[in-house]
């Protein structure tokens, strides 16, 4: 899951992108308005989490302008304009949901899921990735082998999700790399290699099969024994 964070608040903004990101979230930040408009109108994003008073461009002005634009992109409006009015307006504009400060980061990540959950069912996308014995639930992010529940780390989990969102299709390290470690750059580590051998560890070792393969000189894929 891809989020953009618009807050000009350094500490609150830092807070809540450390805590996206421990949880396998890539984050995008942005300090102001307008930056975070041209941000959310030229890339695509599963959720904004978005403060309402902002420098240069207020949110409520830049959540019109990106829902102005036909983006239905999912909007968290964060304020510490707690009147049932200021809510009204936040929600008229666009907002899916608002969230008074200060908060707990529990509430904003239910409040999350709960919109990742919606969004999920009104668009019939699956909600459960299978690979022979091997199932990941997009929605609880659990991960399941032959009925095991498998306990993965969070960069475990978003490289296994794109694993399985390209089965039997073979993924290049550029786009390892970019998807799930949102680089755009090789680091010229062994990042990958580490990863990818933490997750066989996991995910084929202690089962009758490998699920898991590399192509060598091409990158990895995850197919059916079958």
């Amino acid at each position: 899951m891809k989020v953009l964070v618009v807050e000009d608040d350094l500490d609150v903004s830092k807070f809540i992108c450390t805590s996206l990101k421990q949880l396998g979230y890539v984050v995008d930040v942005c300090h102001s308005g307008k930056q975070g408009l041209l941000q959310a109108t030229t890339e695509t994003y599963d959720a904004i989490i978005l403060d309402r008073m902002l420098p240069e461009l207020d949110g409520i002005t830049l959540l019109k302008t990106i829902r102005g634009a036909g983006s239905l992109v999912p909007v968290i409006l964060l304020s510490a304009m707690a009147e049932v009015s200021h809510r009204v307006e936040g929600l008229q504009a666009g907002a899916d949901d608002y969230l008074t400060k200060p908060f707990a980061f529990s509430e904003l990540q239910a409040r999350l899921d709960v919109m990742f959950r919606r969004a999920t069912q009104e668009s019939g996308e699956q909600t459960v990735l299978h690979c022979d014995d091997l199932s990941l639930n997009l929605l609880t992010q659990e991960a399941k082998r032959d009925g095991v529940v498998i306990n993965l780390q969070p960069r475990e989990y978003r490289l296994l999700e794109y694993l399985l969102r390209h089965q039997d299709r073979v993924v290049t390290r550029t786009m390892l790399l970019e998807a799930v470690w949102d680089y755009h750059f090789d680091p010229q580590t062994n990042v990958i290699d580490v990863h990818i051998s933490r997750l066989r560890n996991k995910v084929d070792k202690p089962f009758s099969h490998t699920l898991i393969h590399t192509i060598r000189g091409r990158g990895y894929v995850v197919k059916s024994a079958s």
